[in-house]
Order: structure tokens, then C-alpha cells, then sequence
């Protein structure tokens, strides 16, 4: 039986993150409150955002920058997007 988790996105009961997807307290927080969905749609915007905007992860602001976007997303707030990204069609 897998876990669940009243996730902050979705506002309602969602299956759980296995593990903390980040060390120390953030990743804590971010397991006890956001669902598995969440956090692999959130991925996949994070993906996008490095990319397209070319970030470099060694860099203390592009990792900041993507910390207030990752919070901007898990509370549903308006986040950047990739310039030029077309979502596939179903």
C-alpha cells in the first residue's frame, strides 16, 4: 500500500514522494506536503527552464532562481516558462 500525502498543489489526498528529493529540512517539508505528481511535473518544468534559459547549476542565482520557481509552481502561482516551448498535443 503506498503512502499518500494532502499535497499543497492539488489541495486534496495524492500518492507520496518515496523519498525526500532534497537534502536536509527543505526536502522534508517538500515530501510531507507535495505528491508524487507534483513533484514530476515540477521536474519537468525545471528541465525546460535550465534548458531554454541556458542556467548553469554551478551558479548561486540560477540555483536561487529555480528555488522561487519551484515554490511559485508548488503553490500555484504564475511561474517563467521556457520561450519557444510548445506543449505536445494529445
Amino acid at each position: 500500500m503506498s503512502q499518500t500525502v494532502f499535497c499543497r498543489k492539488y489541495q486534496k489526498e495524492m500518492d507520496a514522494l518515496p523519498f525526500p528529493p532534497l537534502p536536509g529540512k527543505k526536502g522534508q517539508e517538500i515530501q510531507a506536503s507535495v505528491s508524487r505528481q507534483a513533484w514530476e511535473e515540477w521536474q519537468a518544468l525545471q528541465t525546460r527552464l535550465i534548458n531554454e534559459k541556458h542556467l548553469n547549476m554551478l551558479d548561486p542565482a540560477s540555483r536561487e532562481y529555480l528555488m522561487e520557481q519551484m515554490e511559485r509552481f508548488l503553490d500555484n502561482r504564475e511561474t517563467d516558462q521556457a520561450e519557444g516551448y510548445v506543449p505536445p498535443s494529445e
